[in-house]
């Protein structure tokens, strides 16, 4: 347990950004499981739309340091080969 002014004041800002990292976190994985919901159905062009939207999630995820760049790009990369494996 902290015991210093300082170190008490640490462990409130981790506990800050741990939560505000879960909530981008869980933000952009609900757009990428949208994305795969509409890849299962079958609908291509709803998957397409839903890919863009979360695109632009994953890359502010990415500019929040939450994910990393190359983390973020094979995601993106496998779900619109998913999708163009669609007909």
């Amino acid at each position: 347990m902290a015991n210093t002014k300082s170190a008490k004041a640490k462990v409130r800002e981790i506990q800050n950004k741990t939560e505000f990292n879960k909530s981008i976190k869980n933000r952009y994985r609900t757009f990428l499981k949208k994305v795969e919901l509409n890849i299962v159905k079958g609908d291509k062009n709803e998957a397409q739309a839903s890919l863009k939207i979360a695109e632009s999630e994953i890359m502010s995820a990415v500019s929040k340091k939450i994910l990393h760049l190359n983390t973020a790009s094979r995601k993106i990369s496998r779900l619109s080969n998913k999708i163009k494996s669609l007909k």
